[in-house]
């Protein structure tokens, strides 16, 4: 019997009686990191990294039960040994690696391997079995290097400001917004942000983590205030009232999506930046061959193509079907997030 099994509920360890990021009510969950999709309502415990903890309990109510562990840090539940390490995904990411009689398993979550300089940067974990995401599983999508996608966001806000105009740039309001906070230049101007994303940074700087400042979105605050502002929105803003605060504004969005044509033909939209929080073709076949497995399971994302790749390289893989959604919800693909002002 395998030491993950793919169910109903979600990636089960039967020896321990534990469910990875379930996407249906259990007992105990062990959740990889605090998006929607992956942290979901319901569960009698969980158990996540500790800063994912407060994001999770913002999300989902104080009142439930859940404890955290730092990265390295191990839990034995029924002679399985838990633990978890870095993802670079957002902050609080991990990879939870799992290991029973001398076998280890790893399952990614969602994971990048640029440092962002912001989350804690993807460590490579050995283990005989590797469950990896492949969001973005096709040679197409190839990253630039962050630096040179900022250079280009702040080239276009001081374009922007010097037009007059406000420049509205989207992003999930966990994990890209903050990374979009932290990556662009705060000397061209006063920084905005949506309601939503901002009782996340509220929740984040509670924790003693450090953001560049912001200037809520409310009601109060005049149309020309905005005139050369950055103001960042989750996808869901974009194409209702929300837009009506602000004069003239320019729209653009931050996703690996945007690496193709059709979803920028899509989204109608002025600029679109090739910014995602997952790995690219190349990272998820660098991450897997460091891991030194024996076999991958491929999740979410271009998973037939992927695991098809794999198999002709030499590599062991098989699809499984999960429930998680990537970065579909930054292009009006996925289920998304609920966000509220």
């Amino acid at each position: 019997m395998p030491l993950l099994q793919f169910t109903e509920k979600g990636i089960y360890c039967k020896q321990a009686n534990v469910y990875i990021d379930p996407w249906k009510p259990v007992d105990y969950a062990i959740i990889t990191h605090a998006h929607a999709d992956h942290s979901r309502w319901g569960n009698k415990f969980y158990l996540s990294h500790h800063l994912s903890k407060p994001i999770i309990q913002h999300r989902l109510g104080q009142d439930i039960s859940i404890e955290s562990m730092e990265y390295g840090e191990s839990r034995t539940i029924n002679g399985v040994h838990f633990s978890f390490h870095p993802a670079g995904h957002i902050i609080g990411s991990a990879q939870v690696r799992v290991e029973y009689k001398g076998e280890v398993w790893v399952a990614s979550g969602d994971y990048k391997l640029e440092n962002d300089g912001f989350c804690a940067p993807f460590e490579s974990v050995k283990c005989n079995v590797f469950i990896t995401e492949c969001t973005f599983g096709l040679p197409v999508f190839k990253w630039k290097p962050q630096e040179e996608v900022f250079a280009a966001i702040n080239a276009w806000w001081r374009q922007n400001k010097a037009d007059g105009k406000a420049t509205v740039l989207t992003g999930y309001s966990l994990g890209k917004a903050q990374r979009i906070l932290q990556g662009v230049d705060p000397s061209i101007g006063k920084i905005y942000t949506h309601g939503a994303i901002e009782k996340t940074n509220e929740v984040i700087r509670n924790m003693g983590v450090k953001l560049n400042d912001t200037i809520y979105v409310t009601p109060e605050i005049q149309k020309k205030e905005y005139e050369g502002s950055l103001i960042i929105a989750p996808p869901a803003a974009l194409g209702t009232s929300w837009q009506k605060k602000f004069p003239a504004f320019e729209v653009g969005i931050a996703s690996g999506w945007m690496n193709m044509r059709g979803p920028r033909r899509r989204q109608s939209v002025d600029r679109g930046f090739v910014l995602s929080d997952h790995a690219d073709f190349e990272s998820l076949n660098i991450a897997i061959n460091a891991t030194g497995c024996e076999k991958v399971i491929v999740t979410h994302g271009y998973t037939n193509i992927f695991s098809k790749w794999l198999n002709e390289n030499g590599i062991d893989s098989q699809v499984e079907s999960t429930e998680f959604e990537g970065e579909l919800a930054e292009v009006g693909q996925g289920k998304g997030e609920k966000e509220s002002e």
